[in-house]
């Protein structure tokens, strides 16, 4: 079997090959089977803990001939065995020696040793494929390749408490989606691993929780298959529970509160289930305490930030246990300052998880602070908060920036906020810069978060409109993302609301009428929705009515008229009727609508439509057309008769209008 390296043998590496392992690659050659066999196991010897002797061997071509013996019929199940090991070991080496393995075609090779009856091969061959599977640079869907793989996998469960271990953990690694999930689901994942929570083995126990939080993660089905899953004789969350308590070690009380979390989220469990309150939060927020290791405090956050967020009360209970929101000011001190650092190896660890503890904290904040105006005070009132926000926004790492976005976005919900504490920092700058060059899913948010500081009530507005920002919002418009141009088209609604006539010129003349007619046939539900709202505040005020009405007059009651023909539901239509009211509040505006009979039946059929909302918002049309404060009646009567024909009209029908 040839064996694909992934860069040519350098010179160099060459040079540092050993005449002893070439030795051991030669006697794998040998036609005496015994002295393959401890040429096999002398290699094993060679190579444990020692990488340098790993690259040389897979350099000089023994994984190839390692997989030709274990895949021999005759060879000995003890010369495959020992191969298995040998490969398992050398996957164990750096990423390279994976895909090195890879490139040999090694996973169907040990797939097929599964087949064998002998449990030291399946278990030697299953460890080597946990190895390979766990590392980052395999494809997860090389497990799924055949179809035949799951199901002798399941069948592999109840061999030993090895192949227990490992085959849990090669599913909770290869896990990565709704489509995985279905198919350990449809297999019997549930059925088959329930029963392994109970196993004397720690190690089993937590492979099989793990692979319950892998299953359950945002999926209905298998959270609801597993709250009624009994073992002897107590339900799945009870032993979830059971395994959070705190004389169990850290790992099993972190992966049982993500299970419960996770089928919390997934609608399985109430969130107001003591199980919850009283069991699955107050573990969380104890994960985030100093005393635990820092990795564990990233888990911890980010498993309760995704539990809380879209729960008030339990917003609030959190919010309250432990000093959680003074707790978190803490994930921000590392890495200690070098001079109190004496061990290099500490500095460098606290390094590491710098990024992933501020990344947390953020994201944990964000979820705090969603509904509660009293939160997001404590929030922001914390220990240099504000100015710990700004400074993630352009932080090098893209997820901490992402989570520092989210967490502004979270705390610009409060108006008090947006008119204070966001003003003094001037928030609106390094947010701009985010909005200039970041990826797209920054891009949602910020942009999400740029619409609140664009409210009227906004101290922010002005000096965000003066950076150019009607130039980058026209631009997010264009997006192939619908998330980027529904709020694109949403800032500028909030941008031209109660705004002088200069930046509604500005808006209309960025946007072009060719891209507004574009937005007004998006398939996206919400981009529409957003670009009648827009169009409603840009044709407010009568001198803005007929102003733009003068110049975009024929091209806005062309969009009108084809939303109002068009299949649109209720809500789009009733819409369209309020852009029509706005026009015909117009001094001159209001003329485009009198002199077009086609929108004028339009307007008359709505008005004896079912639904009450379209009924009022063509009666409000009615209303603004016929309200002149010097002709009144004269104008109500023609009016009418060119809506109605000859039939007459009673006094009440002809005095309804909206004043505004």
């Amino acid at each position: 079997m040839a064996c694909l390296l992934e860069t040519p043998i350098r010179m160099s590496v060459l040079s540092e090959v050993t005449a002893s392992s070439r030795h051991y690659v030669d006697r794998l050659f040998d036609p005496d089977p015994q002295k393959v066999l401890q040429g096999v196991i002398d290699m094993k010897n060679a190579v444990i803990g020692n990488n340098k002797q790993k690259a040389n061997l897979i350099v000089l071509g023994a994984v190839p001939r390692l997989l030709y013996l274990l895949q021999q019929e005759t060879s000995s199940t003890e010369l495959k065995t020992e191969c298995a090991v040998v490969l398992g070991s050398l996957a164990m080496g750096t990423e390279n020696n994976v895909k090195s393995l890879l490139d040999c075609h090694i996973i169907p090779a040990l797939l097929q040793g599964l087949l064998s009856p002998d449990l030291k091969f399946i278990e030697a061959c299953l460890r080597c494929l946990r190895t390979i599977f766990t590392s980052p640079v395999t494809p997860e869907e090389l497990l799924y390749t055949d179809a035949t793989v799951i199901p002798h996998l399941m069948a592999l469960l109840s061999r030993s408490r090895y192949t227990q271990e490992y085959i849990c953990q090669i599913f909770s690694h290869c896990c990565k989606g709704p489509d995985h999930q279905t198919i350990l689901f449809n297999h019997g994942a549930v059925q088959n691993i329930a029963h392994l929570l109970t196993s004397v083995s720690y190690k089993v126990r937590m492979q099989a929780l793990k692979c319950f939080s892998v299953l359950a993660f945002e999926n209905p089905q298998v959270s609801m298959t597993l709250v009624n899953v009994l073992v002897d004789g107590e339900l799945l969350p009870q032993i979830f529970v059971k395994m959070l308590q705190r004389d169990k070690p850290i790992e099993m009380q972190l992966t049982s509160a993500k299970c419960l979390t996770y089928m919390c989220r997934a609608g399985a469990i109430r969130t107001d289930d003591s199980c919850i309150v009283l069991k699955t939060l107050p573990c969380l927020v104890r994960m985030c305490s100093k005393e635990r290791l820092l990795e564990e405090r990233v888990e911890g956050a980010e498993t309760l930030a995704y539990l809380i967020e879209p729960d008030v009360e339990l917003q609030r209970i959190a919010s309250i246990t432990d000093h959680l929101i003074a707790m978190l000011a803490d994930y921000f001190k590392y890495p200690s300052s070098v001079s109190a650092i004496t061990d290099i190896k500490r500095l460098d660890h606290d390094l590491k998880h710098a990024h992933e503890l501020r990344q947390a904290a953020f994201k944990l904040y964000a979820s705090l602070g969603a509904n509660d105006e009293d939160i997001r005070k404590k929030i922001i009132e914390t220990e240099n908060m504000m100015d710990r926000i700004v400074t993630g926004l352009s932080e090098s790492s893209v997820k901490v920036r992402l989570a520092a976005v989210r967490c502004l976005h979270s705390l610009s919900r409060s108006v008090q906020q947006l008119r204070t504490s966001f003003q003094d920092h001037a928030v609106w700058k390094p947010l701009m810069k985010v909005l200039q060059n970041a990826p797209d899913e920054i891009l949602v948010v910020a942009s999400s978060m740029l619409c609140n500081l664009l409210l009227e009530f906004s101290p922010s507005k002005e000096p965000i409109l003066e950076s150019g920002a009607v130039e980058l919002l026209c631009g997010l418009t264009q997006s192939e993302n619908p998330a980027l141009r529904v709020n694109g088209i949403w800032a500028l609604m909030n941008m031209a609301f109660q705004a002088e006539q200069k930046i509604k010129a500005d808006i209309l003349r960025s946007l072009s009428t060719e891209q507004l007619f574009r937005l007004l046939s998006d398939s996206d539900l919400n981009v529409l929705m957003k670009t009648l709202g827009l169009l409603r505040n840009l044709l407010s005020t009568r001198p803005h009515i007929d102003k733009i009405m003068s110049t975009h007059g024929k091209q806005i009651m062309q969009a009108v008229t084809l939303i109002l023909e068009g299949e649109h539901n209720i809500e789009v239509k009733e819409q369209t009727l309020c852009i029509l009211a706005n026009i015909a509040d117009g001094t001159t505006a209001k003329e485009l609508i009198m002199t077009n009979d086609d929108i004028l039946q339009k307007i008359k059929y709505y008005m004896g439509h079912s639904h009450v909302k379209l009924q009022l918002a063509a009666m409000f049309c009615i209303s603004n057309l016929v309200w002149n404060e010097e002709e009144g009646k004269r104008l109500v009567r023609f009016v009418l008769k060119k809506i109605m024909g000859r039939k007459s009209c009673t006094e009440k029908t002809a005095g309804t209008r909206d004043p505004g």
